[in-house]
């Protein structure tokens, strides 16, 4: 299983039902047997995080209360998105799922469609149960908190090795540790390495050439991780990335990489297209 390979190479939590695990397109009972599965499999090996996070206040906090009954080790809580809400509408909405269990807050405006401004997080920094933040607005929001001794994860793949190094971040949330988790470990906690960060750069931009999931989905296809089988709204990347992932492949060395087959290029037609599951 992919998490094993997570595990192996140094990954220290996982996350259920986030983004990159499509988690916005499964039923809650679907995210409610997903976490009580992988607590169930890996929850004395490794931090068990599940996105519970809703744009209703009312979804957020009973699915919380779910997750926690089965087992997990923290939540991921997002903002309100669509909608929105005001400063005030924010720090409530935090406010009311925060008492329930260790949490991390996301910031991902390029999502949500709003900002969780430093005022907000200070806001709530006094529970016990604030674990941290997920930022992916960039360095200079990492250290305006890692300055106030806030435990921070980036949350850019390509911002992560300037980000734990030159501003204090304790590691990173990633979507490449996925495929390469003991060089993403290696990155976080063996030093600072500006040749294998740039090494990593190219497979990094190319997992958001196009929105996340949609690469990492295609690569685990080609690498015989998991099967080519795409939730729609998201279809696989054109053949002309799937060959350049291939390339990445072989430069960064396969033995860097989940799965145990070699990396290939599939066709058009050996993807599957589902709309109704």
């Amino acid at each position: 299983m992919l998490s094993v390979a997570e595990i192996e190479g140094g990954a220290e939590g996982v996350i259920v039902g986030g983004t990159t695990g499509e988690g916005h397109l499964m039923s809650w009972d679907e995210h409610i047997m997903l976490i009580g599965h992988t607590v169930n499999c890996f929850g004395t090996r490794i931090k068990v995080i599940r996105n519970t996070g809703s744009n209703s206040t009312r979804e957020a906090v009973d699915a919380t209360e779910q997750g926690f009954a089965v087992g997990m080790h923290a939540a991921l809580h997002i903002n309100p998105y669509y909608g929105k809400t005001s400063t005030e509408g924010l720090i409530s909405h935090f406010e009311a799922v925060l008492p329930m269990g260790p949490t991390i807050i996301y910031n991902v405006p390029s999502r949500s469609g709003q900002d969780i401004t430093p005022e907000v997080i200070k806001a709530v920094s006094g529970s016990p149960n604030l674990a941290g933040v997920k930022e992916c607005v960039g360095h200079e929001r990492v250290k305006c908190y890692t300055d106030k001794g806030i435990t921070i994860w980036s949350g850019n793949d390509d911002e992560c090795h300037d980000s734990r190094w030159k501003y204090g971040a304790t590691g990173v949330i990633s979507v490449a540790s996925n495929l390469v988790p003991g060089l993403m470990h290696n990155i976080m906690y063996k030093g600072e390495n500006v040749v294998l960060n740039e090494q990593l750069l190219p497979l990094m931009k190319w997992l958001f050439c196009q929105p996340n999931p949609i690469a990492l989905n295609t690569a685990l296809a080609q690498l015989g991780v998991a099967r080519p089988v795409f939730r729609l709204p998201y279809v696989p990347l054109p053949l002309e990335e799937r060959i350049e992932f291939v390339r990445i492949v072989e430069a960064i060395g396969r033995e860097n990489f989940v799965g145990q087959k070699e990396a290939q290029v599939l066709d058009d037609d050996d993807f599957v297209l589902i709309s109704r599951y």
